[in-house]
C-alpha cells in the first residue's frame, strides 16, 4: 500500500553520518518542523548500480540543501558495513566522500514498514522457516515534508537506477504548489507555467499549450 499522504513510519536505529561517525539512534524526526526529507533505499553495500545512486546525490546535495532538503539513504547492510564502504576510495569500488547519513537496517524492519523489502520470511508446509524473496530493499524514494508526511514516493526494481534530476523536479513541485497554490501539469518544470486546479483554469493552460 501507498505511503503517500500517510504518516512516514518512525524508526531509531544505528546510521553513519558525515561519511565518517557511527551514531546508534537515528531518526527521521530530528527533521520535523525543520527540514524536508529525500528518503532512498538501496538494495546493498559494495554492489553496482547503488554507488552510482549514492554518489549522484552526493553531487547534487548542494541542490537539495538549497532547498532545505535533507538527503538520508538506507539499506539492509549493517552500520559497520556502510563505514567501511564509505571509507573506500572510488577507484577501489567504495562511495567516499558521500557526507549524508546512511542508515543501516539490518533487521530489514525498516524496509518493511517502508514497504519496499523485496522478500519476507515464510513458513514451508513442514514448519521451516525462511526467507522468500532477496533479503534487500528496492530502490524506493519517498518525499517526506516538514511534518513528516509521505508526499511522493516510487518504488523501482533491483537494476533499475534512479533520475535524481527527477527528485530535484519533485521538490521544486511541492515547493511550487505550497507558495503559489497552483497545481503543476506533466513534464513541469521550474520556471514553466503552472494552472490553477479549477475548471477554467485547465481550460486557459490547455488553450496555450
Amino acid at each position: 500500500m501507498s505511503l503517500v499522504g500517510k504518516k512516514a513510519p518512525v524508526f531509531s536505529t544505528p546510521a553513519v553520518i558525515n561519511g565518517v561517525e557511527i551514531v546508534e539512534n537515528f531518526s527521521l524526526d530530528q527533521y520535523i518542523g525543520n527540514k524536508e526529507v529525500i528518503f532512498f533505499f538501496y538494495p546493498k553495500d559494495f554492489t553496482f548500480v547503488c554507488p552510482t545512486e549514492i554518489l549522484a546525490f552526493q553531487e547534487r546535495l548542494e541542490e537539495f540543501e538549497k532547498r532545505g532538503v535533507a538527503v538520508v539513504g538506507a539499506s539492509c547492510d549493517s552500520e559497520e558495513t556502510h563505514l567501511a564502504w564509505l571509507t573506500t576510495e572510488k577507484n577501489k569500488g567504495g562511495i567516499e566522500g558521500v557526507k549524508y547519513p546512511l542508515v543501516a537496517d539490518l533487521s530489514k524492519s525498516v524496509a518493511s514498514n517502508y514497504g519496499v523489502l523485496a522478500g519476507d520470511w515464510t513458513y514451508s508446509e513442514d514448519g521451516e522457516l525462511s526467507f522468500d524473496g532477496a533479503p534487500v530493499a528496492y530502490r524506493g524514494t519517498f518525499f517526506i515534508d516538514k511534518e513528516g508526511v509521505v508526499r511522493h514516493e516510487t518504488i523501482n526494481d533491483l537494476p533499475l537506477g534512479r533520475n535524481i534530476d527527477e527528485m530535484l523536479r519533485i521538490v521544486d513541485a511541492w515547493h511550487h504548489v505550497q507558495e503559489h497554490g497552483e497545481v503543476c501539469p506533466a513534464n513541469w518544470n521550474e520556471g514553466k507555467d503552472a494552472m490553477s486546479a479549477t475548471r477554467e483554469g485547465v481550460a486557459e493552460y490547455l488553450a496555450n499549450h
